[in-house]
């Protein structure tokens, strides 16, 4: 077979092991990014064939600018595959797909990947259960679900990713101030019931509507909590085996099945209510932000980026099978930080295997084969890190670089 022709999609900068192993694997590989990183990031460019920069507004291209720059470069670059590497690519690689004919997920399917209403609808459709909602749309609905559902609610906006942009609202006039500060924009956003409980996660690997992997996680402090009040985001593997993690998987492949994710990798989250029931919150076709990814190999030898590089290639014409995991435990621990370069020297315990290099902020991986020594230096270092190093910012209205 001939090599095969990447063109990835990244507004911010991440995947670089996703372009390091599609080079390793003989593609050519072309990255599209924001004009905005053009000086700041620094992509492996051993691992790539060309670099192209698109003008940009808080990371956002301009669709009929970018089709039309992609249909220049495919008159001399037979495109094979078109992957987009964070989140907010998504809908803009459905586009291209689309107007290329190239294999893939189409805007159609997308959509259950992007859009938190439509993921909810489809979710529900199919039996799933998720926190009671309502699209922020038609004024009678509205006042209907807030009759009838208590408050505290929460206010999502419908294309952002993770915590990104969400509002709680402790009662009806707090909900209308909100509504009314949204304006026209009131219909990309849902209404939701909190649901108190513990947050989850499960990453996967899927290959030909088959899942081949998949581990199940728990956030510490939940990620709209450390948004919105600050704290240390954490997280980590739950014991394999146990009825939480059994649920996880079960209720993962069935959220599979209902969103039609033929083939790629995958980051969906649950919340255990404290009713004990698994409630469906989100799911994309991506790799897991924050460092999940790195938190995943700690534990099991599997780089989600890379599997997914090597799925893409395989393209459903050839076998995919990912290495056989290791069935250690590891947890994930990241707080902003006072310090420009936090000196995180003092933490020595060999279980250590991953330190966070960015300005303000600190952050650590450990790993054991021993899930209950993994749990006492996760709670350890989270006071560690609040006396040593923590501070809060302002809850984000939009991804930070």
């Amino acid at each position: 077979m001939d090599p095969l022709t990447f063109l990835c999609l990244a507004s911010y900068e991440k995947g670089h092991d996703f372009l390091r192993e599609a080079k390793r694997q003989g593609c050519k590989v072309f990255l599209i990014t924001s004009l905005s990183l053009k000086d700041t990031a620094q992509w492996p460019r051993e691992s790539i064939d060309d670099i192209f920069y698109m003008p940009d507004r808080d990371k956002n291209w301009n669709r009929n600018d970018t089709l039309l720059a992609v249909s220049h470069l495919a008159r001399s670059q037979a495109i094979d595959r078109v992957v987009a590497l964070d989140d907010f690519d998504l809908e803009m690689a459905a586009s291209i797909r689309e107007h290329l004919r190239t294999p893939g997920m189409g805007e159609t399917t997308t959509r259950y990947f992007r859009d938190k209403l439509a993921m909810r609808m489809r979710a529900m459709e199919e039996g799933l259960r998720v926190p009671e909602f309502v699209h922020l749309l038609n004024d009678e609905k509205v006042r209907e679900f807030t009759g009838r559902v208590p408050p505290p609610w929460v206010l999502k906006p419908r294309l952002m990713a993770g915590a990104i942009g969400i509002r709680m609202a402790h009662s009806e006039q707090e909900l209308k101030s909100f509504d009314h500060e949204l304006g026209d924009q009131r219909s990309f956003y849902l209404v939701e019931r909190f649901v108190p409980g513990d947050v989850c996660h499960v990453d996967s690997i899927v290959y030909e509507n088959e899942i081949l992997f998949a581990a199940p996680s728990q956030y510490g402090y939940p990620p709209l909590d450390v948004s919105h009040r600050g704290g240390i985001f954490t997280t980590r593997l739950l014991e394999r085996g146990s009825p939480d993690a059994q649920a996880l998987l079960a209720q993962n492949q069935r959220v599979r099945t209902a969103m039609g994710l033929l083939r790629g990798v995958s980051h969906t989250e649950f919340i255990k209510g404290d009713d004990g029931k698994l409630y469906f919150l989100e799911t994309a076709a991506r790799v897991g932000g924050a460092h999940i990814a790195e938190l995943v190999e700690a534990a099991t030898g599997l780089n989600l980026w890379a599997e997914w590089a090597k799925i893409e290639i395989a393209g459903g014409k050839l076998p995919y099978t990912p290495p056989q995991p290791r069935d250690d435990y590891a947890a994930l621990l990241v707080s902003l930080a006072k310090q420009e370069y936090p000196d995180t020297s003092a933490y020595a315990d060999p279980e250590i295997v991953w330190r966070m290099q960015k300005r303000h902020h600190v952050g650590l991986i450990v790993k054991s084969a021993i899930r209950e020594r993994v749990a006492e230096l996760l709670a350890e270092y989270v006071e560690r890190v609040k006396k040593d190093f923590a501070t809060v910012a302002p809850p984000r209205a939009r991804p930070a670089d």
